[in-house]
């Protein structure tokens, strides 16, 4: 029988991510998946064990104490190796979420079979090898019935869901699980494939072993194939910004383009603290960022389909005179209501776990600006846009020259009175100047350019007069307000004004020296937001200073920021959202999209500059 007391407490550092461009997995250190969602990023757990002890996991492992294990992903992939090394012998585990047969390049994902695949096999001596395997599909509501069948398969029937798990071991069923030890030696494998289907379609099939290992090793040439077209980036933390922008594919979700802010939801953002959210949808401000992100090494497919999707999905809003929502489902659903789950304790009793984000409802003004920035950076790769793009492009802007006088939640969505926020008013400003800089693809008239242009003078003249303090020496939050703000790094990082203007380098020294923890991370701001406890040290906003400091030409500052953001890499190379400013340790959902972006693009802001610094040389 397998033990499902106790709390989920394993550190975040200790998960790998698995995914096909759709539906992904959590593995730990210790060979346990404790996290699948399937058929896709948002479904419903059918392992959750990092959210309760109770709610489902998948085990391999060697049954021996005293083994050690050290792990990697192959080359530019998320095909990933454990190696155990044991007393009597080695043995490696290799996982995967199976890509299509024959997928290659920008097809990533389009017909992956969400399927999990594990390998196993001993390597030297001989290994005792554990398996345990307790789905419990919909968030761990569901203790389904186990069978065995003839077809060398684990039937795992919950009821509206049925979970087969193919593979040859023989297994006992006990309680809702299946265990099983067995002996392998040298040169002897074992193979498994998870898959779940609807119990009122035809049943998954059975994998066979050698279907198991074909496609692991086209899997494996899939994301290699797509990493040849994307990986051009040369410059510092170079390995980690190529596994960065792998990571961030396996967060796209390729049948509809949308890019999800990370693969959980509910992991706590300060242990106790209550800021718990569900990050498993689009946020049309991360995935446009996202985009910039790759196109360090130009990525005109996903570009394209991120855009038709947006505008599939929020067209009509624009077109009813509704503010452009900030965020939708991978399918482009836009009711994304909030629920709680009280049946699941959370990562570290740090509940409660919830299943959709309300902030979906909230006004953001600054999506605009996010979209029509990624819109010009990717301008080439767009090309001669489609009606049904262009058209939802120019209403974008036209909002945004239309609203940005309004209050909002601004960008940390912030769950109390709408305010003034600066980067809301400085990213409708970067929506309509690229605009502008975009007319002729957009075919826009001399007479709503003027229009565009008045609009973006106003902005900049009230950024100018109401969002720059003299006594914190910086831009601050708030129109009117003495806060400080990260998101304030960004006026040098669009553009708003020059790199040597004076007030960009005293908000850049006022944030590092006021923001900035012991461990030289920064917070995003300090100050009341609704919530008692608080939260940890934002990765992204560290990025954001290293970004800041090479555009300003401070390069030694950039780079030693830089490395010590990258830091907090795991050792696989994947980041969180947050780190405890106390213990160092990882919070937020894992893995984080916007942490790799920020890495990506501040590594090439920092290679930018070093490189102009030696053209520069006499």
């Amino acid at each position: 029988m397998v033990s499902d007391g106790g709390m989920s407490d394993i550190p975040l550092r200790d998960h790998a991510l698995l995914s096909a461009c759709g539906s992904a997995a959590l593995v730990t250190s210790g060979g346990s998946v404790d996290w699948l969602c399937l058929p896709r990023f948002d479904s419903p757990s059918v392992l959750g064990r990092l959210l309760e002890a109770s709610a489902g996991h998948f085990l391999i492992a060697p049954e021996a104490p005293g083994c050690t294990s050290t792990w990697a992903y192959r080359p530019s992939s998320l095909v990933l190796d454990t190696t155990w090394s044991c007393p009597e012998g080695e043995l490696v585990v290799t996982d995967a979420m199976a890509l299509g047969a024959r997928e290659r390049g920008h097809e990533l994902g389009r017909t992956a079979p969400g399927v999990l695949l594990r390998h196993v096999r001993c390597t030297r001596g001989s290994v005792v090898v554990r398996v345990e395997f307790a789905p419990r599909p919909e968030f761990g509501l569901v203790h389904p019935r186990l069978t065995v069948t003839e077809g060398a398969a684990v039937v795992a029937d919950g009821g509206a869901t049925v979970v087969v798990l193919s593979t040859q071991m023989d297994i006992d069923i006990s309680e809702a699980c299946a265990t099983g030890t067995i002996t392998l030696r040298e040169g002897q494998e074992l193979t498994f494939a998870l898959e779940q289907c609807n119990a009122w379609e035809p049943p998954a099939q059975v994998w066979t072993p050698r279907q198991i290992r074909r496609r692991l090793k086209g899997t494996e040439a899939s994301w290699r194939s797509w990493s040849v077209l994307h990986q051009r980036y040369e410059g510092p933390l170079q390995d980690l910004v190529h596994h960065s922008g792998v990571v961030l594919q396996g967060l796209t979700y390729a049948r509809s383009g949308a890019v999800v802010a990370a693969a959980t939801t509910s992991l706590p953002e300060g242990v106790g603290s209550g800021r718990t959210w569900d990050y498993r949808y689009t946020w049309v401000r991360d995935a446009s960022m996202t985009l910039q992100g790759l196109f360090v090494a130009a990525c005109p497919d996903e570009a394209g389909r991120f855009f038709s999707f947006l505008a599939r999905a929020a067209a009509t809003q624009l077109d009813r005179g509704l503010h452009l929502q900030i965020m939708f489902g991978i399918g482009g659903e836009q009711d994304l209501s909030e629920r709680e789950l009280p049946h699941l304790a959370g990562w570290r009793n740090s509940g409660p776990v919830r299943v959709g984000n309300d902030a979906w409802g909230q006004r953001q003004l600054d999506v605009y600006g996010a979209l029509l920035d990624a819109a010009y950076t990717l301008r080439g790769e767009l090309g001669d846009m489609d009606e049904a793009t262009g058209r939802f492009l120019i209403a974008a802007v036209d909002r945004a020259a239309a609203l940005w006088r309004e209050d909002d939640q601004g960008i940390w969505e912030i769950r109390g009175e709408p305010r003034p926020f600066l980067h809301s008013k400085l990213m409708c400003w970067v929506a309509l100047d690229r605009a502008l800089a975009m007319a002729e693809q957009l075919a826009v008239d001399d007479a709503r350019a003027a229009s565009w242009r008045g609009a973006r003078d106003e902005i900049c003249t009230a950024i100018l007069t109401s969002g720059y303090s003299d006594s914190a020496g910086a831009f601050t939050q708030s129109f009117g307000s003495h806060e400080l703000d990260a998101s304030s790094l960004l006026m040098v990082i669009v553009g708003f004004l020059p790199p040597t203007d004076p007030r960009i380098l005293s908000t850049i020294d006022a944030i590092e020296t006021g923001l900035r923890d012991e461990r030289g991370l920064l917070y995003r701001y300090r100050g009341e937001d609704g919530f008692a406890e608080p939260e940890g040290t934002f990765l992204l906003c560290t990025f954001w200073l290293a970004h800041a400091l090479a555009l300003t030409g401070q390069v030694d500052r950039a780079r030693q920021t830089l490395e010590r953001a990258a830091g907090y890499a795991t050792p696989l190379g994947l980041f969180a959202e947050q780190v405890d400013p106390a213990s160092g340790e990882l919070l937020g959902n894992f893995p984080q999209a916007f942490s790799h972006l920020g890495l990506v693009n501040a590594a090439q802001a920092l290679a930018d500059a070093e490189q102009k610094a030696v053209d520069e040389t006499p």
